[in-house]
């Protein structure tokens, strides 16, 4: 069975810094178009982050930029997403998705697989 599982959600203080992971089992991440998504309570879901299937070719909102950065481990079959400075406006729960595009894949509807979320809360 084909499976994402994101970790590294947490609580952390505005200005801090975490890093979620987002796992594959059941295929391999090297040929998918990867992306981050979020949800805030009350609000629609929002791209966060995409890196494309061929290379190291990423995006990212104008929210998150300079504070993000997306990476693919292909040795370990994941995707990391590295933040820093955050701000209590970035406090959602945040899926990681997987689509089988050649390149970059900026749409929800590009997806096929997707994890079932970790809460990242930014708090003082």
């Amino acid at each position: 069975q084909v499976h994402l599982v994101e970790s590294g959600g947490g609580l952390v203080q505005p200005g801090g810094s975490l890093r979620l992971s987002c796992s594959a089992s059941g295929f391999t991440l090297d040929y998918y178009a990867m992306g981050w998504f979020r949800q805030a309570p009350g609000k629609e879901r929002e791209g966060v982050s995409y890196i494309s299937s061929r290379d190291d070719t990423s995006y990212y909102a104008d929210s998150v930029k300079g504070r993000f950065t997306i990476s693919r481990d292909k040795a370990k079959n994941t995707v990391s997403l590295q933040m820093n400075s955050l701000k209590p406006e970035d406090t959602a729960v945040y899926y990681c998705a997987a689509a089988r595009i050649d390149g970059l894949a900026t749409t929800p509807n590009d997806y096929v697989h997707w994890g079932q979320g970790t809460q990242v809360t930014v708090s003082s």
